[in-house]
């Protein structure tokens, strides 16, 4: 069974283009079409995205060093602590900038990749990220309920908050069992626990709120962005509304796996304390012009989360229940013949 088809923004409409003529970019969206996504969570999923790629390592600090090597490798290892690697082919679901893959290479997990998203300015971004890193990746615009690769292909497939975008999650599923070979595994990683989404949510509106408010007084002005930024972010937020489409309970998640068809399929969660203190700190740094941020700010706001990331491993993890800790990891198998 092969997939043949990718999407592709056609003024209001998705289309389906063949293999080697994925679309453009739409950085840009207009009234008309953002109207249309509020009511389409798959355009406001190319809508959103594609307004977000160009500035999205930048948003979410997002780096290709040690920094982030580890992180992402310790995503990976705190799921499958015991992989034999590296693996030969790998794919990122919904790949963003390639952020999870691309570090995930650069520590070792994998020699090829390959990556996927429905937003054609994500997939170019990412690509763009792999080829300054001298990595053997290649990419496709693609859905992640159909994907475009023939069966038995990957050795591995990853995603990073991916899942809570897809509006099946256990057609998906079954698509990357589709396209993995048998034994083949995969991980994702950074998904929204139904708790922790609350918490966050709650956070970061208050932030947005109080920051917005407060940089209109006359002594703290210079540090407003300009009001046209402001309104773009706020049609973000609309459609972010639209493209977070779910939350996951570990064990819920988990039974969406198995059902899909996988094997070994386990949960485990993270970050409790460095997510009231995350949420907060990246809603701050929308809010605000980028150059009121130096290097005190990002030791701040990396130490924090690593001193916090420590409190939730070392001492809350024995006491707080999983499914209070935002981000939620699940991993399984395809069975194998």
């Amino acid at each position: 069974m092969t997939r043949n088809t990718v999407p592709t923004l056609h003024g209001d409409i998705m289309t389906t283009n063949t293999p080697g003529t994925d679309p453009a970019p739409n950085p840009h969206a207009t009234e008309e079409q953002v109207k249309a996504a509020l009511e389409d969570t798959k355009l406001a999923q190319v809508l959103y995205h594609d307004w977000e790629a160009e500035t999205y390592d930048d948003k979410w600090s997002i780096s290709y060093d040690e920094r982030c090597i580890d992180y992402a490798r310790g995503r990976f290892d705190a799921i499958v602590p015991d992989a034999k690697l590296p693996y030969e082919r790998a794919m990122e679901l919904g790949c963003g900038t390639g952020f999870f893959l691309l570090n995930l290479m650069q520590s070792g997990v994998a020699k090829k990749g390959s990556v996927t998203d429905l937003s054609p300015g994500m997939v170019k971004v990412a690509l763009r990220n792999a080829e300054n890193l001298g990595l053997d990746v290649d990419g496709r615009v693609a859905d992640a309920e159909k994907i475009p690769y023939e069966d038995n292909t990957f050795d591995l497939v990853v995603g990073h908050a991916v899942l809570h975008h897809i509006p099946d999650v256990e057609l998906s599923l079954r698509e990357v069992l589709r396209v993995l070979k048998p034994g083949g595994r995969f991980v994702f990683a950074g998904e929204p626990s139904t708790i922790g989404d609350f918490y966050a949510r709650w956070l970061s509106r208050a932030t947005w709120y109080a920051t917005t408010n407060l940089t209109r007084l006359a002594p703290l002005n210079d540090w407003r962005r300009p009001q046209e930024e402001l309104d773009e972010s706020s049609r973000a937020a609309a459609l972010e509304a639209v493209v977070d489409i779910h939350t996951f309970d570990p064990d819920d998640l988990a039974g969406i796996a198995r059902k899909a068809g996988a094997a070994k399929v386990e949960t485990a969660t993270e970050e409790f304390a460095a997510a009231m203190l995350g949420w907060p700190v990246r809603t701050f740094e929308a809010a605000v012009p980028p150059e009121k941020l130096g290097w005190g700010w990002a030791r701040f706001a990396f130490g924090g989360w690593k001193r916090l990331s420590w409190l939730d491993e070392k001492v809350l993890r024995k006491v707080v229940p999983p499914k209070f800790f935002y981000n939620v990891m699940v991993t399984g198998t395809k069975p194998a013949a």
